[in-house]
């Protein structure tokens, strides 16, 4: 699946960002741990240059088949041998002069794909332009596209006046007026409707009937161009823009801090449409008429969409509170109590909304990030990581991939507001609970957790795994018997933060490294060696790797899953990379090359041997 990677989004579901990366050669790692496993190194299979300097995007396709090197004036792009496919400057590259480019995105494809530049004049019309990665050679440009980015882009992380829909191939790019699909390859306008206001904040697309479900949203940049606005779910024909159903929602779509991401879901469960936004709401799917609603808060904490204020921290939780749960005939959420910090548990009839039944009040919950439907019984997780962001004002570099700090111009360094996303525990009462499906009453509970608690791993819907700093536990999800509890510190790799599900293994990942246990009888496999820092767990393909990015370093490490051995360690001190990896690292979607940048340098490397 295509990826559309953005210049100022430091985030991509659970990344962490930092205001400076760091580069080196390879490096081995010194044996420790308690089980003194061995290090590797990774091999390098080739190093080359890009002509410019990668500062703005620095990435490759999903198969490692094009490598792209952007600055804000110029690209380069490497093939897989890393061999020079084209460089050249924008303005020399797009026949309307698109020269510094404000913001630009790179689309992935196996054929290289799109990159698109946008080049916001401050006197005159602004000029967008997409050229296509494989060749170089300019796809099309238009100046028909006006006020796509915001005047103050510290704000925001992506264009949220455009989409790309990858099962289209197609941009959809709002206007005041209305909608606009083109041809990504052409920048033909397929339609355009004036009964869709605002950008589109999710969608869903059917395939077999080549229709769109979308929800919209009022853009920042057209904010103050909108008269009227309303909220709208429709359904259209993406072959004519023709509007099947227009159905108005309740609440408003909000956006998070440092992503700008649209706090809004869309699922489809039988013949039925349901909106996770403040609530749930329930339409039909054939004609978007409303069935039901249930109104509650969705999360922990919400952004402002407003400017940024004095202060010189503005932070926002989130992922505090489960995703709903779908079944063939009911729905189970979580619902956030009074200023008590309780929370419920509630089970809903699919088809009509109606409450079925309404956990215990589970007090001193400040989160409870998960539930899961499992057998005759519903496990609830009190407690656990939430997801933090931050704008923090300080000094950064000029001219950086560094989200809101890049968009500045100029060299040296001033004050601006720099994101930060990242990982916490919040001070609560830690627990798991086993309720019954049938009454929502409690089965059993256990609260053997201390200040933190991890995800659960459910297996076979017989048995749950789960951890706390020092310990980690298993219970038979019937009966909440406790089938065994192994002291986790004795493996010596720091408290643990969470847990891999690994076949016959749990592995738990530490502060200091990894220990596998057995499913079975929770006897330990492995302690690896101490890997401090680590603070993500990345599975890709069949390679698992670790991330630290501890002041302000960026090093992804190969593990070894069945022997906690590290294949080898990259440390990076390149700008651009992946948002998801992190500054100045890529890695196939097959996880067995990683790209290392470092200016106009580049390097592939080979994580197993």
């Amino acid at each position: 699946m295509n990826r559309k990677v953005l210049l100022l989004t430091m985030l991509l579901s659970l990344s962490a960002v930092v205001a400076n990366a760091q580069f080196g050669k390879l490096k081995s790692l010194v044996g420790g741990g308690k089980a003194g496993k061995k290090s590797g190194n990774f091999k390098t299979v080739w190093e080359s240059d890009f002509a410019n300097k990668a500062t703005r995007l620095a990435m490759g396709n999903e198969e490692g088949t094009f490598i792209l090197g952007t600055d804000d004036n110029s690209a380069t792009v490497l093939n897989a041998e890393g061999k020079p496919l084209w460089d050249g400057d924008y303005k020399k590259l797009t026949t309307n002069k698109t020269n510094t480019a404000d913001f630009q995105y790179y689309i992935h494809s196996a054929n290289g794909g799109y990159l698109f530049l946008f080049d916001r004049r401050k006197m005159g019309t602004d000029r967008i332009a997409v050229l296509d990665v494989a060749t170089g050679k300019e796809l099309w440009n238009s100046e028909n596209y006006q006020n796509l980015l915001p005047k103050d882009m510290t704000e925001d992380s992506e264009v949220e006046t455009v989409k790309y829909i990858a099962e289209l191939d197609a941009f959809m790019i709002a206007q005041k007026d209305g909608l606009n699909m083109l041809n990504a390859k052409t920048g033909e306008k397929i339609w355009e409707t004036k009964l869709f206001k605002g950008s589109v904040g999710k969608y869903i697309y059917d395939k077999a009937s080549n229709q769109i479900v979308m929800v919209n949203f009022k853009p920042t940049a057209l904010a103050a161009l909108f008269s009227g606005f309303k909220n709208q779910l429709v359904k259209i024909n993406a072959a004519n823009g023709e509007i099947l159903w227009d159905a108005t929602f309740r609440g408003v779509v909000e956006k998070e801090l440092v992503t700008r991401k649209a706090i809004v879901d869309l699922n489809i469960v039988g013949d039925k449409l349901f909106m996770w936004m403040d609530g749930i709401q329930c339409f039909n799917l054939a004609n978007g008429q409303k069935i039901w609603d249930v109104t509650y808060e969705n999360d922990i904490s919400k952004s402002s969409n407003g400017i940024l204020g004095a202060g010189k921290k503005r932070t926002s939780y989130y992922h505090g509170i489960a995703d709903p749960i779908y079944t063939d005939n009911a729905v189970y959420i979580v619902i956030m109590g009074n200023a008590d910090r309780s929370k419920f548990v509630e089970k809903h009839d699919l088809q009509t909304g109606k409450l079925i039944w309404t956990s215990e009040k589970i007090t001193g919950a400040f989160v409870m990030p998960n539930i899961y439907k499992t057998g005759n019984r519903v496990m609830v997780q009190v407690g656990g990581k939430v997801e933090v962001q931050e704008l923090r004002w300080e000094e950064a570099s000029s001219g950086a991939s560094l989200a809101m700090g890049a968009l500045m111009g100029g060299g040296g360094s001033s004050k601006q507001w720099v994101p930060y996303i990242f990982y916490d525990y919040k001070a609560q009462k830690n627990g798991i609970l086993s309720l019954d499906d049938a009454t929502g009453k409690t089965v059993w509970r256990s609260e053997k957790f201390d200040k933190r608690i991890t995800d659960m791993i459910i297996d076979n819907d017989k048995t749950v795994f789960v951890g706390d700093g020092d310990e980690f536990y298993s219970y038979n999800i019937e009966t909440g018997n406790q089938l065994f509890d192994v002291k986790h510190n004795d493996a010596k790799v720091g408290r643990a933060t969470d847990v891999i599900d690994f076949g016959d293994d749990v592995v738990v990942l530490s502060e200091k490294g990894l220990a596998s246990y057995k499913k079975s009888d929770g006897k330990r496999n492995y302690a690896s060696e101490k890997i401090k820092g680590v603070d993500y767990f990345y599975h890709i393909g069949d390679n698992y790797f670790l991330r630290d990015q501890r002041n302000s370093k960026n090093i992804i490490y190969g593990i070894d899953m069945t022997n906690g051995e590290t294949k080898g360690m990259v440390e990076s001190k390149g700008k651009g990379g992946s948002p998801k990896y992190g500054d100045g690292i890529d890695i196939t979607a097959d996880g067995e090359y990683i790209f290392a940048f470092k200016g106009k340098k580049v390097e592939k490397i080979k994580v197993n041997n």
